[in-house]
């Protein structure tokens, strides 16, 4: 982690290390509830800064696991109710690709999407398939094909996952057959076979297995497709200490150490989560940001990685041995009665801990879709807020998370984030606290000459807000960048201020084993860029 970063664990100290809240510095927080306007005496109408006349906000999951994956148990129908239950709009099925699964499972899982989305009509649900990448690890990917979307989603899988085509080693071969892949989404979206297909690298440094070179070359192959990654992986409830849980595990199965596909580049601290969140998010100026300077989006999710959730009563029926691999599937679950705490991996159900909160000018699967790729999105733990929303502008021109905003050399941009507080109790059983909110900027200096840069020197945090806290209020802070002169980016995060590096305000690395992840929340928004000519 960068241990340049002042404390915050005092507003003392924060006023020592020039990170006063921006109420101290003049501009006014603002109390609101139930009222939704924000009296920040802005020169700029807030509806707009905030897209609130052109997008609606959805919760959903991108990566899901059910009784067609081999390591998992769920229903598609269960998955729908729990993450229906838990506040989710949208969901997508990723079961593992596998020669199995390929031969047997991809019909019959998208005939039990079809029937569960007859079943559950106020839920979008997709089915994609959770890729295994040659030459690295796993990603996300799914897309609208119609009455086709098995068919398209076989052929990809078939052609370019590496358990079905041999090519898991990190070798240039395998890495361009990546690519290969990534072009050929590309090819089949400009001949209107699949609509607005979408790629998520998924937990990427887990196992360190998928470089930064190997990043940006998915990303270039396609703008617009390789979306991003997983700022946060699932399987959050991994960690949990004695007797909660095993007191072995590691938030997001982050517990590892290089192994032979490994990049060798990453040092030993990647292995591990930061608040939850993956070493190359948390780390202020660390890989996310090196991407972000180079002008070009790349944008955070999260997620459940549901398989075996925490807390439900549900098991998988004991099968024989090679079961999976001759039936493509798994029995449908036993509900015991019984609430499992040491399940074989510690998910939660989707939305119930991790939200990937989407803006979406129409609520549609194509909606959903365009927002992902659009970069509104903004990702939560725990319920730490309600609601996130962040916009810049200059003069009369504004852009909101994922969006642009073009000024002339000299102007001034103010930046605003106002946040919803949680009003009522999450799955630990208390109201979570808001404590701080970040402003996170680095400058845009263009395509990086080294390819697996994972650095990103001047970015900082520039400001940071302690909101007075009370259930459901609405707060709000701003900051102006003066006589901007060259391009930069912002984004913002948020903390329940439990856990810090000591004397620094960056998250600190989970321990395995003892990391209750309802003790560390925290929140993360997609940045805004600014161009300047």
């Amino acid at each position: 982690m960068n241990s340049e970063k002042p404390g915050v664990d005092r507003r003392g100290f924060l006023k020592r290390a020039g990170l006063v809240s921006a109420a101290a510095a003049g501009a006014p927080l603002a109390a609101t509830a139930p009222a939704e306007a924000l009296d920040l005496n802005l020169d700029i109408d807030v509806d707009l800064l905030f897209g609130r006349d052109r997008y609606r906000w959805l919760v959903g999951d991108h990566h899901i696991h059910t009784q067609y994956s081999y390591d998992a148990m769920y229903t598609v129908d269960g998955i729908a109710v729990d993450a229906r239950r838990h506040g989710a709009d949208w969901a997508v099925i990723t079961d593992h690709g596998h020669a199995a699964h390929e031969k047997s499972s991809v019909e019959r899982t998208d005939a039990a999407i079809r029937a569960a989305q007859r079943e559950h009509p106020d839920l979008l649900l997709w089915q994609g398939m959770e890729w295994n990448v040659p030459g690295a690890e796993h990603a996300t990917l799914f897309f609208q094909a119609g009455a086709n979307q098995a068919a398209k989603l076989r052929e990809f899988e078939r052609t370019f996952d590496w358990r079905l085509t041999g090519t898991e080693p990190g070798t240039p071969d395998n890495e361009a057959l990546a690519v290969a892949a990534i072009r050929w989404l590309a090819a089949e979206e400009r001949a209107r076979r699949i609509h607005a297909p979408v790629v998520v690298v998924n937990h990427p440094l887990r196992n360190g297995r998928i470089a930064p070179h190997e990043i940006r070359a998915l990303r270039d192959a396609a703008p617009g497709i390789v979306i991003g990654m997983e700022g946060a992986p699932g399987a959050q409830a991994d960690g949990f200490p004695k007797p909660l849980g095993s007191g072995g595990g590691a938030r997001g199965g982050y517990g590892n150490s290089p192994g032979s596909n490994s990049w060798p580049g990453f040092p030993a601290s990647a292995y591990r989560t930061y608040g939850g969140f993956d070493w190359s998010t948390a780390t202020v100026g660390g890989l996310w940001d090196s991407l972000l300077a180079e002008g070009k989006p790349w944008w955070i999710t999260s997620n459940s990685d549901s398989h075996y959730n925490r807390g439900d009563t549900h098991v998988r029926p004991g099968v024989p041995d090679g079961y999976y691999d001759e039936h493509g599937a798994y029995p449908d679950p036993i509900d015991t009665g019984v609430p499992q705490t040491l399940p074989p991996y510690a998910d939660f159900a989707p939305a119930e801990f991790s939200r990937t909160v989407v803006g979406v000018s129409r609520r549609s699967h194509e909606g959903v879709l365009e927002g992902l790729r659009a970069g509104r999105v903004w990702v939560v733990h725990g319920g730490l807020a309600q609601e996130l929303e962040f916009g810049a502008y200059s003069g009369w021109s504004s852009a909101t998370m994922g969006g642009r905003l073009r000024v002339r050399r000299g102007s001034d941009v103010t930046v605003v984030v106002s946040a919803k507080l949680a009003a009522r109790p999450n799955g630990g059983g208390t109201i979570p606290r808001l404590a701080r909110l970040d402003l996170v900027s680095g400058p845009v200096t263009g395509p990086a000459a080294d390819r697996d840069t994972q650095t990103a020197p001047g970015t900082r945090v520039v400001r940071s807000f302690e909101p007075r806290w009370a259930p459901g209020r609405r707060v709000a802070f701003r900051h102006t960048f003066r006589n901007v002169r060259e391009p930069f980016f912002v984004r913002t995060r948020g903390t329940d201020g439990k856990k810090h590096v000591a004397g620094e305000i960056e998250p600190s690395a989970d321990v395995v084993g003892q990391s209750n992840p309802f003790e560390d929340l925290w929140l993360y928004g997609n940045p805004i860029f600014v161009d300047v000519r």
